[in-house]
């Protein structure tokens, strides 16, 4: 039998309820849900908004429309604005023909989201690697 009335839903929290004002954690530390965001955690951009942003940055620089390019790379126009607005996560596939039809190679491509991302880390200051791994033999970086 339950126990609320008849024409009510009950609602199933699916992450832990934050606590009362009042209470701390073992420690007297204020808790945190588990899985919840860290509080000033500065964010990591994704993958697919840099793609995404040099795409159309090149393609905005070459004074290119969408369907141009769209039909030089034998992409449908609507989904190559997607994966412009960083809301697709492209194949290498698409994105070596969208690269092509901007006149640049999949390599040119992946350097200019590199520098991107490179920019975005000096930004927050974060170091990265000061030196390039010592060898690469095609499946792993041994160092």
């Amino acid at each position: 039998m339950s126990t609320h009335a008849p024409n009510e839903s009950r609602v199933i929290p699916l992450r832990p309820q934050a606590p009362s004002p009042g209470s701390r954690g073992a420690a007297g530390a204020p808790r945190r849900p588990v899985g919840g965001p860290r509080p000033h955690a500065p964010r990591e951009p994704l993958w697919r908004d840099l793609v995404g942003a040099v795409l159309r940055r090149e393609r905005s620089a070459q004074e290119r429309t969408l369907k141009d390019v769209s039909e030089a790379a034998r992409i449908s126009m609507p989904y190559l604005s997607e994966v412009e607005r960083g809301r697709k996560e492209a194949s290498s596939e698409v994105l070596a023909a969208a690269a092509q039809a901007l006149g640049l190679s999949l390599a040119d491509l992946l350097l200019l989201v590199g520098d991107e991302l490179a920019r975005h880390a000096r930004s927050r200051g974060v170091r990265g690697r000061t030196s390039p791994p010592a060898q690469y033999d095609g499946f792993c970086l041994a160092a």
